[in-house]
């Protein structure tokens, strides 16, 4: 596959970045266009409550409103027209249900204003289950069982990501549509609390879903600076797995990473998360936090689409890679 192939491929392909907290930063999102980025999700919210919740929301819609060059995203079609138009989709992500509150009724209400996946849990336990990290593995709660039917109603996806073990096989068998892990790795290729055994990996593929590849490098390898190769290791080895209709792209930059944060800067935010317990120094080393070589920042998209050909997969199972099987799983969830 020549240079100029890759070139064409990535620039034919939808490209989408399904988890990127580092978007709050809305300074930072001509790096997702100038990687060839269709669409992305920024994390929007997940970790506060309801009224602070909507003021993200409010922020990200008048961003949106007041730039032609965005798009809403809250179908597949709008992906689709980003795409022949030449512009950029923002999909809303939460991680995390704190904004749900103990109130289902606020499902309807996030997803009138486009909030089209969320995420169950974030890596402690909650009113819905237990995070990845958390002392114990028990399953979804009564409450979490309700939510799960409320998001189907309301074609919101579920997001297994960050979720404990028996939690998320408990959602995944609950819904009755396509589930995802937004942003995750596989533990027989690295071993981190972090990223989803084999069996999970099937379930969530077993419903038509899909598992969003993550670039954090703590998820990705041992080495404080993982290769690309390293990243893909990942995508090859889920798509042998259950197949390449069942992999994607879900990078995770986030605001603490190189070259974003200064060093001081990214050590306090570290040692926040770690008093607080929303990380754990067996998931998350100190910083410095370097990205995969050639995918450092989501401007080297380019690069992972080079990359994948090389490594021999196919020009369609490329295309699906980068963002194809997420353009199908929202247009099953959401509709065309």
């Amino acid at each position: 596959m020549s240079a100029v192939d890759a070139e064409r491929i990535h620039k034919e392909a939808i490209v989408i970045d399904s988890t990127c907290p580092l978007m709050r930063r809305q300074d930072l999102i001509h790096w997702w266009i100038e990687g060839g980025t269709t669409a992305a999700a920024p994390t929007i919210g997940g970790f506060l409550g309801a009224g602070e919740s909507l003021k993200q929301i409010g922020q990200w819609l008048r961003l949106i409103d007041t730039n032609p060059n965005y798009i809403h995203v809250k179908r597949a079609a709008d992906i689709e027209r980003a795409k022949a138009e030449g512009k950029f989709g923002i999909i809303f992500h939460f991680q995390g249900t704190t904004p749900i509150e103990d109130d289902l009724n606020l499902v309807n209400a996030y997803k009138e204003l486009g909030v089209g996946m969320i995420q169950l849990s974030y890596n402690v336990k909650n009113r819905v289950g237990d995070g990845c990290e958390e002392r114990t593995d028990a399953g979804l709660s009564r409450f979490g069982l309700q939510l799960i039917e409320r998001m189907n109603q309301q074609k919101v996806i579920v997001d297994c990501s960050h979720t404990g073990y028996t939690t998320t096989m408990e959602a995944i068998a609950a819904s009755n549509a396509p589930t995802v892990f937004s942003h995750a790795g596989a533990k027989a290729v690295h071993p981190s609390p972090r990223n989803i055994k084999d069996d999970q990996i099937k379930a969530v593929a077993a419903t038509g879903g899909l598992v969003g590849t993550v670039g954090y490098p703590a998820f990705v390898s041992s080495d404080p600076h993982p290769t690309l190769d390293q990243f893909i290791d990942h995508i090859a080895y889920m798509s042998h797995l259950v197949g390449t209709d069942h992999v994607g792209i879900s990078i995770d930059y986030f605001e603490g990473q190189v070259p974003v944060a200064e060093p001081g800067q990214a050590e306090k935010a570290y040692q926040h998360a770690i008093d607080t317990g929303i990380w754990s120094p067996a998931a998350y080393p100190p910083p410095p936090y370097h990205y995969p070589q050639g995918i450092d920042t989501p401007q080297g998209f380019p690069n992972l689409t080079r990359r994948l050909l090389e490594r021999g997969f196919s020009e369609e199972d490329t295309k699906k890679i980068m963002g194809g099987n997420w353009l199908r799983v929202f247009r099953e969830v959401w509709g065309s």
